[in-house]
């Protein structure tokens, strides 16, 4: 194959797209099933088109759903492969995680891929993952089955009905072959990884639904209407996810990792359900890992990447000690405030096949293994030349400004220091703002300082009422609350909670917000509240804020089998900025353990707290001899004159000035 001439030094940026696209086009016909050649052929035509721009990003991103997302160590135990892919990148590669909790692969589409399209340049690779959430459904298609119950005239079916969910041998290829095809046009390289497996166990090995084949029970929908409990042979691959994701990858010629064969086998590879999920599962069932299967599933992807020569020269397999993160960058928190970070220790192939680690820290930080005692120092046995351990740091911001020191971490004559810092900042000057949400017997809030609230909205979901007579609710002591004091008692719209939901749903949420006022930006420092479930005890739900329309967010809880009528304080002190223009949303995303209904998500006592601070360019000046029209408060309260600090004044010619009186 010969490639077209380099760029001339007079080619115009036209002349260039042009000879980007062309190039693209005959690397197209030239590609053959072999995944190693269409690697190098793609990699060859990325390093062509690098040659002629100023700076290239090396960056792989990855779209999923729970098993691969992000989770805050904080607040949960639960971790996504896709946090750890990035251990095993070298060279100067980036992984960016994009996947969220719930998303199917329409989700995966019209959400997670619309966000990080926008970041995708020439030669990066994109890792799709889903499988999960489109077994929603029994296998339907969650738009057509609730099209399917409009049509027949069943609206509180229609209204019930899962999105979620789509048919293996269609839906599902044709949205995961949008990400695929788009990806390709942008000029990045698609990778198609089948689903992890869920630890269904049969006797020592994974049954066939945990491989995400519903061959064994499913659904159909039909012109005459839903067949249920359907089954076809164990080598008819109809209702196989993981099948139908690699003939995607033939039909699109792209490659394909198999992470369904991969995983099953390490699951096996324990002997049994129990001992597997005791050793890489999050305690809260079948779905979802701890740190050590997260990082063992992206160890296994990265292996297999470079078995087929996919990044082979960039991924990285550590057979020695290594710890991640190799730096403990705590981040800014408010001084006095406690803050915490996880660590892994990976070790494989570690001489001698027995042996200790000790990690020591200095003075100022603490250490623990299970976030419970805490030490300045602790010792790791490890077995069979191999060690995989989570450990945490802690420390107390003290003083203003930074703070640095080293964790230590020793294994025969290896030693490996990591460098710790963390920055404490002062919450000073503007006004203070706080935004309060009672939630006993309406939505109505309580605003003091410039800003304005969003008020409280719901999708999927609705109050159902604000007090129950027979509801014995236990407050935490401090609180000083008893059982008369009343919290907002939501159900989801068609009140039955569905029976197979294991993380949040993305279109049932309940929310709040607060933005700047005009001229200013807010200086974040309290987010709180109180979460019961009540009516049983197996409510779960996701607390999150974001910034930015919830492109991307921070958990700031997860609870799941919460204790009836039992209030848990949730409190966050992000060191957060709401610039002018951007609105601070929280959201709380509820689901059911199990099928239910009237089981209610209760909530009470919001509060947003912080500081608004004039943004840059605002001028103190005099208004003596200038035409004026109108004067307004930051919060847009009109005044016939102009009032002490920040106003917004309107000009006779029709101009906008921000005037500090």
């Amino acid at each position: 194959m010969h490639f077209l001439p380099f760029f001339d030094a007079n080619f115009t940026p036209f002349h260039r797209l042009s000879w980007i696209i062309l190039q693209s086009e005959i690397i197209k016909i030239y590609i053959k099933a072999n995944c190693k050649m269409k690697t190098k052929l793609l990699f060859l035509m990325t390093l062509a088109v690098m040659l002629f721009t100023v700076s290239q990003a090396k960056k792989v991103h990855t779209l999923g759903d729970s098993t691969m997302a992000p989770y805050d160590e904080s607040a949960t135990v639960t971790r996504g492969w896709g946090m750890y892919f990035g251990n095993f990148l070298t060279n100067g590669w980036t992984s960016i995680n994009y996947a969220k909790g719930g998303r199917d692969s329409r989700g995966g589409y019209t959400e997670l891929w619309q966000t990080a399209k926008k970041h995708v340049e020439v030669g990066d690779y994109v890792i799709i993952t889903f499988g999960h959430n489109d077994e929603k459904n029994s296998g339907m298609d969650g738009y057509e089955l609730k099209a399917y119950y409009e049509n027949i005239g069943e609206t509180a079916k229609a209204a019930a009905v899962d999105l979620r969910g789509t048919v293996p041998s269609t839906t599902y290829k044709e949205w995961l072959g949008k990400i695929v095809d788009e990806a390709k046009e942008m000029g990045a390289i698609p990778i198609i990884c089948s689903p992890v497996c869920r630890s269904y166990f049969t006797g020592s090995k994974i049954r066939r639904n945990g491989r995400h084949d519903l061959g064994d029970s499913f659904s159909v929908l039909t012109a005459d209407g839903i067949k249920e409990k359907q089954s076809v042979p164990a080598d008819d691959h109809t209702m196989d996810y993981a099948y139908h994701s690699q003939k995607l990858a033939e039909e699109k010629g792209v490659c394909f990792i198999d992470l369904t064969t991969a995983t099953a086998e390490l699951y096996e590879s324990y002997g049994s359900q129990t001992k597997c999920e005791a050793q890489l599962f999050d305690g809260q069932g079948s779905t979802h890992f701890n740190t050590t299967g997260a990082l063992l599933v992206a160890r296994e992807c990265a292996r297999l990447m470079k078995a087929q020569g996919i990044l082979a020269d960039a991924i990285v397999l550590p057979t020695d000690l290594s710890v991640s993160p190799n730096t403990g960058d705590f981040g800014e928190a408010y001084k006095g405030q406690k803050l915490q970070k996880e660590f892994t220790l990976n070790g494989f192939g570690l001489t001698p096949e027995e042996g200790t680690v000790t990690i020591t820290a200095t003075d100022g930080i603490q250490l623990s293994l299970d976030k419970k005692e805490w030490e300045q120092s602790l010792t790791v046995d490890y077995t069979s030349s191999t060690l995989i351990k989570t450990f945490y740091a802690q420390l107390v911001l003290m003083q203003n400004g930074e703070t640095n020191g080293t964790i230590t971490v020793k294994q025969g004559d290896k030693q490996i220091d990591i460098p710790v810092t963390a920055t404490a900042v002062v919450l000073t000057g503007g006004a203070e703002v706080t935004a309060y949400w009672r939630l006993e017997k309406d939505d109505s809030y309580e605003l003091t300082g410039p800003a304005e609230v969003i008020p409280e909205t719901f999708q999927g979901m609705y109050v159902q009422r604000y007090s129950n007579p027979n509801a014995k609710t236990e407050w935490p002591e401090w609180t000083g609350y008893d059982a008369a004091r009343k919290m907002q008692r939501n159900l989801l719209t068609g009140d039955n909670w569905p029976a197979d939901e294991i993380d949040d749903n993305p279109d049932r949420y309940i929310q709040w917000g607060l933005k700047p006022a005009a001229g200013t930006e807010l200086k974040i420092d309290l987010i709180s509240l109180f979460a019961a479930g009540c009516g049983g005890n197996g409510m779960c739900c996701h607390i999150y804020y974001s910034t930015d329309n919830f492109a991307t967010r921070t958990t700031i809880f997860e609870m799941k089998k919460m204790p009836a009528n039992n209030p848990q304080f949730v409190e966050a002190k992000p060191v957060l900025t709401v610039k002018d223009g951007q609105e601070l949303l929280v959201r709380v995303y509820p689901w059911y353990n199990g099928a239910a209904s009237g089981k209610t998500i209760c909530l009470s006592d919001l509060t947003i707290h912080g500081m608004a601070v004039e943004t840059t360019g605002i001028r103190q000046v005099s208004t003596e001899n200038s035409h004026t029209t109108a004067f307004f408060t930051v919060d847009g309260r009109q005044h016939t004159q102009m009032q002490r600090g920040l106003n917004i004044v309107r000009m006779a010619d029709g101009n906008i000035k921000k005037i500090i009186y």
